[in-house]
């Protein structure tokens, strides 16, 4: 399914998304997804679109996380947990490239928590 073209953004809408998709890398994890969801999302609907993807996506990675921890002891859950990691910065950085070009990206596996 191709996600809904867009209006084109202002750098201000394009900065929060970038860093919406970042969050995690620059340490402040499912928070400022969620701050700029709720604080933007009438002002703009290519932002609330990111911003809930970001927080989605997120909220999945925590989970699948979480999943993993248990299977740690019996050696499974590590290198899965290695994978997960390497996967959530490389989607990371595609959405942010995406969110910088003006468009939005659907993160594979992504549970649809926030609506």
């Amino acid at each position: 399914m191709e996600p809904p073209t867009l209006a084109q953004p202002s750098g201000h809408d394009k900065i929060w998304s970038m860093l919406s998709h970042l969050s995690a890398l620059i340490g402040v994890g499912i928070i400022l997804p969620l701050v700029v969801y709720l604080a933007m999302r009438r002002e703009s609907e290519y932002l609330a679109q990111n911003a809930k993807e970001a927080l989605n996506f997120h909220i999945s990675i925590y989970i699948y996380a979480l999943c993993c921890i248990p299977l740690a002891f019996i050696i499974i859950g590590i290198p899965m947990l290695i994978v997960l990691g390497i996967v959530s910065f490389i989607l990371a950085i595609v959405a942010t490239v995406k969110a910088s070009d003006g468009g939005c990206y659907h993160y594979p596996l992504n549970l649809r928590l926030v609506k």
